[in-house]
């Protein structure tokens, strides 16, 4: 299963809408499954966006975790992706050409251009 970056961003936004902090429920993302969003939930934990309980087990087809919460770095991502047009730039700009990029070029891209944005 390929990195999806537009649904980390959808678990992510998904995650901090929660009233408490705490993921107390399944997520569910429009057009994307129970297993998509759980195999990047866990890619999610391993990357320190997200605390996630790992939940793979023999049956799985995929490695698979449960968020909890999210973690600093997740709530950085966030900060830097929310919004909608920085984020369709972002998208045509660094992930589409290069065919997928390296999580941390993309994220130092998104605060070049919101230290831009603000005159930094």
């Amino acid at each position: 299963m390929k990195r999806d970056l537009d649904l980390v961003r959808k678990i992510l936004l998904a995650i901090e809408a929660m009233v408490n902090g705490r993921v107390d429920c399944d997520i569910e993302i429009p057009g994307f499954t129970k297993d998509q969003i759980g195999y990047h939930v866990f890619l999610m934990g391993q990357a320190g966006l997200l605390k996630v309980v790992d939940i793979t087990d023999l049956d799985s087809k995929s490695p698979q975790a449960a968020p909890i919460h999210l973690t600093w770095a997740g709530h950085e991502f966030l900060d830097a992706s929310k919004d909608e047009g920085l984020w369709s730039k972002a998208k045509s700009k660094v992930i589409k050409p290069a065919g997928g990029v390296a999580f941390d070029v993309l994220l130092e891209w998104l605060k070049a251009e919101v230290k831009q944005r603000i005159g930094l």
